[in-house]
């Protein structure tokens, strides 16, 4: 049976949800252009690019309007469970005569996350992109600039895509919904009550296929849609969180810039994102041991032992309990006062070291255990409380905690 996603996956830009950015019509009264993707179908050019965007944004759909629309072959790879003979399939280069050789029609490689080929498999792709044997088309979920290797990279036009909107959300679930109902009456006229299609929404977060797929699974299941049978449907919702990929870095990120703004609910809350993804709680609180010392410092140093404190205790607990230790933690450090000069000192002065390397230690800093470090005048003049500046001659004026 085909897929409810499938039957109404769009063919053309006119019915294609979201994206206005690169294939919007644009407006002339308000000096509007169209979309980059818009205009390269109309004008029918052909080069190469890497779609970045979520699941479900529309990324593979996207590839296939393009493709249809400049009349060109389409052949499509998963790099998830592709490899080099599969590209060697597609291109005809597997000892066999090369089929692409009998047609003038425009071919397009669409490569569906493409941040899953190794850099051989890129490389072995990348002569054929060159000469144009083939127009290359990726898709990823992942920064491409970590996942796409750079000579690829450089050949290809760049678009993001984002998660779609609230409202684009509806159109889409609107239009699934139709489908259904002239399949069978799955709802009353096509439609989804408010309060289910609310939810659905809100739970997808901006995930059409996933919106769709629960919307199938609920009718299956139960003969009708209701927020009852959709929640029944979803277990339970997977959280977009991958640990090596760039997610996990911005989410790690709004964690640690929330306690610098001293906002202690949006702390908790992307906190609360990566307890749920299941990050490794020991990763979460050495951030918060590095964050004790780097942001706040000397305005309030018990804020090291707190973070330590909350590392020993994850660090013996453990999940689910740890949670607490974490979000304990989390709230103190966003609400303590903050003060950077220790971490900016201490980098002057790594800055220093790096510009004038080693630099000779003042004679009466030196230790003089022996007779003749004490002749050559090693330890003369120290005292213990001297207010004169201990730094190296060419320093001496150097003031790194400001």
């Amino acid at each position: 049976m085909e897929p409810l996603a499938s039957k109404i996956r769009p063919e053309t830009l006119d019915e294609f949800i979201g994206h206005e950015h690169l294939v919007g019509k644009g407006n002339t009264s308000t000096r509007q252009s169209a979309g980059p993707l818009r205009v390269a179908i109309e004008k029918k050019e052909l080069f190469p690019f890497i779609l970045w965007g979520p699941p479900g944004c529309g990324k593979t759909t996207l590839a296939r309007i393009y493709a249809n629309a400049l009349g060109a072959d389409f052949y499509e790879l998963s790099a998830v469970d592709s490899g080099k003979d599969d590209i060697k399939r597609v291109l005809g280069t597997s000892g066999t005569v090369n089929r692409l050789q009998f047609t003038e029609k425009p071919r397009i490689l669409f490569v569906d996350e493409i941040h899953r080929f190794n850099k051989a498999q890129q490389d072995f792709l990348l002569p054929f992109v060159e000469r144009g044997d083939i127009t290359f088309i990726g898709a990823t979920t992942e920064n491409p600039s970590f996942g796409v290797i750079s000579p690829l990279l450089s050949r290809s036009r760049i678009f993001v895509l984002n998660e779609l909107s609230e409202p684009e959300m509806e159109k889409v679930i609107a239009r699934a919904a139709k489908q259904m109902s002239a399949e069978g009456g799955s709802t009353s006229g096509g439609k989804v009550p408010k309060p289910a299609r609310d939810w659905l929404v809100q739970m997808a977060g901006g995930d059409a296929r996933q919106a769709i797929g629960v919307l199938e699974t609920a009718y299956r299941l139960y003969s009708k849609i209701s927020l009852e049978t959709l929640k029944a449907a979803v277990q339970s919702k997977h959280i977009r969180y991958d640990k090596k990929g760039e997610e996990h870095y911005n989410v790690i990120s709004a964690f640690i810039k929330s306690m610098r703004a001293s906002q202690p609910d949006a702390a908790l809350y992307y906190l609360a994102r990566m307890v749920e993804a299941g990050e490794d709680p020991k990763f979460i609180a050495r951030r918060m041991v590095i964050f004790a010392s780097e942001d706040i410092g000397l305005a309030q140093p018990t804020a090291l032992v707190v973070a330590n404190a909350v590392f020993r205790a994850v660090e013996t607990i453990g999940y689910p309990e740890a949670t607490i230790n974490l979000a304990h933690g989390a709230a103190y450090l966003a609400q303590c006062k903050k003060d950077r000069r220790a971490y900016d000192a201490v980098f002057s002065a790594l800055e220093d070291v790096r510009k004038f390397s080693a630099l000779s230690v003042p004679l009466k800093l030196r230790n003089a255990p022996t007779k003749l470090m004490k002749d050559l005048k090693y330890g003369k003049g120290y005292e213990k409380y001297d207010t004169e500046s201990y730094l190296p001659e060419k320093l001496r004026k150097r003031k790194y905690l400001k």
